[in-house]
C-alpha cells in the first residue's frame, strides 16, 4: 500500500481532528485560523486519500461515521502525543518551560498563592499559568497540563500525588456562636446547613458519623465556590463544614468561630494529578516535587 495513504499530512489531520471535535467545519476553521471552505476541502482530501467517508453531511450539520469515530480517537491521541513531545523538547531548553495548571479557586487563593513565590524563587525560568476549575473536565480538550483536585485521586489517565488529607470543621459566625452554645453536635441541627454544590453528601456523612438522625438536617443553600460559602457563614446565614486549612485565617481573625471544637476526616484528599507524559517534562516535574515538599511543611 502507498505509504502516503497511511501518513496523511499534518494539515489534513489537524483539519479533521478539529472538525470532529467541534462537529462543525466553521468552528474548526475559527480554531485553525482558516476559512470554512479550506477546512472542508482538507477533510474531503483526507477522505479521498483514505477512500473512506469520515463524516456524514446532513444539510447544514455534520456527524462522524463509525469509521470517523474510530479515526478521531486514534488521531486525537496521536496529535496529543506529538504536542507533549514538542512541549518536552522545548522545556529542556536551558531548563526553562511553562505549563497550564487547573486548581480549585479557593485552594489556589488560600493555600497555593501565598506559597507560589517560593517556587518562582527556586525555578525562575518556569511559568505556571493558573486556571480555576471546580468539577472534572477533559484536560487535553481544555489545554491543561496538570490539575489540583479534591477527591479519591482516581482520575483515569492521570497519576495522583497526595498533597494532604481533608479534615473539615463546622464553623459559624461569632454572632451566632453562643445561641445556644455549640458543645453538642446535635445542636447544629438548629441552624441551616450550608454546603458546596460539588460536595452534596458531606453533611450527611458528618451526621451519620456522629450518630445523628438524617431527618433532623436542615439543608440550606448550595454554593459553587468555597469562598462564597465562607462569606455566607460569616454573614450568619448558617453553619458550614469547611476544610480547616481554608478557614484558618478567618478563625484566627474572629471572622468565623468553630461551631464544634473537633475536626472530621472526610476520607478525601487534595491531589496533584498529571499524565505520565506531562510528568516527564521538567517544568511539571519540578512543580510536582515542590508541591510535595510544601505539603509536608506546617500549614502556617
Amino acid at each position: 500500500m502507498n505509504p502516503r495513504r497511511l501518513t496523511p499530512s499534518m494539515s489534513l489531520l489537524l483539519a479533521f481532528e478539529a472538525s470532529a471535535r467541534h462537529l462543525s467545519f466553521t468552528r474548526a476553521a475559527t480554531e485553525l485560523a482558516l476559512t470554512q471552505s479550506a477546512v472542508s476541502r482538507q477533510v474531503q482530501a483526507l477522505e479521498d486519500l483514505l477512500e473512506v467517508s469520515l463524516f456524514r453531511r446532513e444539510k447544514r450539520r455534520i456527524a462522524l461515521t463509525e469509521a470517523g469515530e474510530l479515526y478521531q480517537q486514534e488521531v486525537a491521541e496521536a496529535l496529543q502525543r506529538i504536542r507533549s513531545a514538542s512541549l518536552q523538547a522545548i522545556s529542556y531548553r536551558s531548563g526553562r518551560g511553562a505549563f497550564h495548571l487547573a486548581a480549585l479557586p479557593t485552594f489556589t487563593a488560600k493555600w497555593l498563592m501565598p506559597r507560589l513565590n517560593r517556587f518562582y524563587a527556586r525555578h525562575p525560568g518556569i511559568l505556571v499559568h493558573l486556571h480555576s476549575r471546580v468539577t472534572r473536565f477533559d484536560l487535553d480538550l481544555a489545554g491543561i497540563d496538570a490539575v489540583i483536585a479534591v477527591g479519591d485521586g482516581d482520575w483515569p489517565g492521570l497519576v495522583p500525588h497526595l498533597l494532604m488529607t481533608e479534615k473539615v470543621v463546622p464553623v459559624i459566625s461569632p454572632a451566632l456562636a453562643g445561641q445556644p452554645p455549640r458543645s453538642n453536635p446535635a445542636n447544629l441541627a438548629d441552624h441551616m446547613l450550608l454546603q458546596v454544590a460539588a460536595r452534596p453528601a458531606i453533611w450527611r456523612r458528618w451526621f451519620e458519623a456522629h450518630g445523628l438522625p438524617i431527618r433532623t438536617m436542615r439543608m440550606g443553600a448550595q454554593f459553587e465556590l468555597t469562598t462564597h460559602l465562607i462569606q455566607a457563614v460569616a454573614s450568619g446565614i448558617g453553619v458550614g463544614l469547611l476544610p480547616t486549612f481554608l478557614v484558618q485565617d478567618e478563625l484566627e481573625q474572629g471572622v468565623l468561630a468553630p461551631a464544634l471544637d473537633e475536626e472530621f476526616n472526610t476520607g478525601a484528599g487534595y491531589y496533584f494529578l498529571a499524565s505520565p507524559d506531562k510528568l516527564a517534562t521538567p517544568a511539571v516535574a519540578a512543580f510536582r516535587d515542590w508541591l510535595l515538599e510544601e505539603s509536608t511543611q506546617p500549614q502556617r
